[in-house]
Order: C-alpha cells, then sequence, then structure tokens
C-alpha cells in the first residue's frame, strides 16, 4: 500500500477528493440534523432489544479523569475536575455553610473538552467546501453550532441492534499499530469468522485496542502520532450508504485511521461519511471487557444505546453508551 508519509506528492483537496462521493443532504428534509440515525426506525430498536439473551450489562465509557492519564486528540487538554465543597470546609475553618439540621456536603466542577473522552460528535463537527452535513452553511458553526450541533443527537437518543467487529482478534493481536489500517471488505470478513454477519441498518461497534498503546507508552504514544483504522475508499464509503449504516463506534479517538496512507489527507472518512451521510461517530470507547465476552460466549450482537448530553450548540458531548446482551 503506498505510504503518503514517505511522498512528496500532492495531497489533493477534499473537493476533489470526494467530487463523487454519495450524499444523504436532503434525505429527511432540508432541516435534518441527525443524519444516519433517521435509519434507527422502531423496528431497528426492536431489533436491537430482540438481541438481549442473557441481561449482562456493558458500560463503554472510559473513565474521566483516570489515574492512568486521559487518551486526548493532540491539542486538547485533561479535563479538570476541582472539589468546591467538601469536610475541609467545616474542619479546618468552620466557613462550611450552616444548614439546618447539620448537614455536611461535597461538590465538584469539572471543566473538560467535550469530545475529550468517550463522546458524539455533532453533525456539524467537521467540513470543507463551506458546507456542513446537509448543506448548512459553515457560517453556522461561529460562536456555536447553530445547526447541526450535539443537541439535536441528544434529544433524539440512540438505540438498535449493534455488531462488535474486533478486529484486534480477528487478526490475532493484542492490540492494532499505528497507521495500521483496514477496509469494509476486512469488517465484513471479521463479522463473518464470528458467526455474525452485519445486517443493514446495523450499529458497528469496532474494537483495535489502540489506546493500550497509550498506557503502555506514556507521551511516547504522540510521537508520530496516527491511529489505526478505517481507511477511506470510494468503495467503502458506497457501502456504508447502500448499508444504511446509522453509526460507527469504536474505541479510537477518530474512528479511522489518522492520516491516510493512499494520499495523505487527514480524517478523510469524518467528511465522507459524517458530512455527507450524516452518519454519527462515537470515538474513544472502552470496548475490553464487552470484547472478551463476546470472544468467551461467541455472541456478537446485542442492543446499543446511548445519549450524549443535551448541550446547545456543542460540537460533541461527553457519552456513556450501554450494550445489553
Amino acid at each position: 500500500m503506498p505510504d503518503a508519509r514517505a511522498s512528496d506528492a500532492r495531497v489533493p483537496e477534499l473537493t476533489e477528493l470526494l467530487a463523487d462521493a454519495p450524499t444523504n443532504w436532503g434525505r429527511w428534509g432540508p432541516d435534518d440534523e441527525v443524519g444516519s440515525l433517521n435509519y434507527l426506525t422502531a423496528a431497528q430498536v426492536l431489533a436491537g432489544a430482540a438481541q438481549i439473551k442473557q441481561g449482562k450489562v456493558f458500560t463503554l465509557q472510559r473513565l474521566i479523569g483516570d489515574p492512568a492519564g486521559d487518551p486526548l486528540w493532540p491539542g486538547r487538554t485533561p479535563a479538570v475536575r476541582e472539589m468546591v465543597l467538601d469536610e475541609s470546609h467545616w474542619d479546618a475553618d468552620g466557613n462550611g455553610p450552616a444548614f439546618p439540621g447539620g448537614l455536611h456536603c461535597a461538590d465538584d466542577t469539572l471543566c473538560a473538552s467535550l469530545q475529550g473522552s468517550t463522546q458524539y460528535d455533532a453533525l456539524g463537527h467537521v467540513w470543507y467546501d463551506g458546507k456542513i452535513w446537509n448543506g448548512f452553511d459553515a457560517q453556522t458553526t461561529v460562536g456555536g453550532l447553530s445547526k447541526a450541533s450535539v443537541a439535536p443527537i441528544a434529544e433524539r437518543g440512540v438505540a438498535g441492534r449493534a455488531v462488535l467487529l474486533d478486529m484486534a482478534r480477528h487478526r490475532g493481536k493484542d492490540h492494532l499499530e499505528p497507521h495500521e489500517t483496514f477496509t469494509h471488505e476486512d469488517l465484513i470478513a471479521c463479522a463473518e469468522q464470528q458467526g455474525t454477519p452485519i445486517r443493514p441498518r446495523d450499529i458497528l461497534v469496532v474494537r483495535t485496542n489502540h489506546l493500550q498503546l497509550f498506557y503502555d507508552k506514556g507521551d511516547d504514544f504522540y510521537q508520530g502520532f496516527c491511529e489505526s483504522g478505517l481507511v477511506y475508499s470510494p468503495e467503502l464509503v458506497t457501502w456504508f450508504h447502500e448499508m444504511e449504516i446509522p453509526n460507527l463506534v469504536t474505541d479510537t479517538m477518530a474512528n479511522e485511521v489518522t492520516t491516510d496512507p493512499n494520499n495523505g489527507a487527514v480524517l478523510v472518512l469524518h467528511n465522507a461519511l459524517m458530512r455527507n451521510l450524516g452518519v454519527a461517530f462515537t470515538e474513544i470507547c472502552d470496548l475490553e471487557k464487552l470484547a472478551a465476552d463476546c470472544a468467551e460466549d461467541g455472541a456478537y450482537a446485542f442492543f446499543y444505546v446511548a445519549a450524549p448530553l443535551k448541550i446547545h450548540e456543542a460540537t460533541g458531548s461527553p457519552v456513556n453508551p450501554v450494550a445489553i446482551k
């Protein structure tokens, strides 16, 4: 596979690269702000609920403020939690509030990037050529996303049948390496090997365990930063379009290889899938307990439920997705 890291070739503009890419703009009307989540009809919710056989519950959020560190996209800062009120306010200086009856309490604040943990992207998070999802003008992002923010996704909620695609185990690895890529054909092969073929309108949950390298390497993880993940091709985008995939969920920061090895562009699928098709992106999930259980019992389909926080005009939101088997 050609490697753009070692090439001086011109990096194509997204307008050129995706000139003939399929789009769902207007499919659900000119004002739609949730995109391919419209595929998750009542029938898909019931299809997801039908996967519940054992009553096992797995939460997929990574811990905010983990003592081991918070994996973050380069340039973002970790969350900072600060105590506002605790027992020291009564013990040390007696300045704690005097509640009738003698109540003491604890309170705290959190300062965090809204996309600095397990999170949903708003459909207006990325764009090119002056247009975000559904053809809304990119000027609608100034000062906050007045169109295609995360709030409509949060208001709607996400529920449906999901399939875990354990790419790391499929390749016989503990984790995928930086720059390591896979295609939709690899996803199909993984699902077939697991005995759970992908159905139209399935939520795709892809495990790479790539972020294990964050915990193993520390700051060295960001040297020459390039995550493993899906790699762009016209055929992959067409497959997502024809399969009517509503939501792509992974355990990486970007849900795709950071820099495309074939053309040198960054985050091509964010635009081809999210901006153009309206596919919801869920990133930085912790899939390890779920994956271990799926490998043990051979059941890779489950009911997936998630709802990001309702934050006005936000570009994304923390979320704690739930998988129920």
